[in-house]
């Protein structure tokens, strides 16, 4: 399948076709598995939305002091997340993949909120230009190939 082609409004389309027939795949293991890391969302804290020791020490290990979106200070913008790069709404069976996650902060994870990951590079391509190559160089890239019907 050929995406470098196809334009946005075909490419959230495609996306949506995909995620309504994985979705329905999901096993009720799948879903228990999923709800362990339920969690993982926000990091600020050791009990901020039930933050877990391991995400935690997740955070820690796949982040420095700046955030890689808007490069500045985590501490300066409302802490650290962990945030889905491919919405978990959309795509839960990807919620648990690791290449899924990245850690921004707090202001730009609300910013993104639950944007597909073409749609964010849009708005952020539109709305902050210089910012705009921090997200095209962590698009997810594998995990957008494996959309593949």
């Amino acid at each position: 399948m050929d995406l470098e082609n196809k334009d946005l409004r075909e490419l959230f389309e495609l996306a949506d076709g995909i995620g309504k027939k994985q979705y329905h795949r999901l096993t009720r293991r799948d879903f228990e598995y999923y709800k362990q890391f339920d969690q993982w969302r926000c990091i600020n804290g050791k009990g901020e939305n039930g933050s877990t020791q391991e995400s935690i020490h997740w955070v820690r290990d796949h982040s420095d002091w700046y955030c890689p979106v808007c490069e500045q200070r985590y501490a300066d913008r409302g802490g650290r997340t962990i945030d889905h790069k491919l919405p978990r709404a959309q795509y839960p069976w990807l919620a648990l993949d690791f290449r899924n996650l990245w850690v921004i902060c707090r202001l730009c994870n609300e910013e993104k909120a639950e944007m597909h990951w073409y749609e964010y590079e849009h708005y952020m391509f539109v709305h902050h230009p210089d910012r705009y190559s921090a997200v095209k160089d962590a698009c997810p890239n594998q995990l957008l190939r494996s959309l593949k019907t």
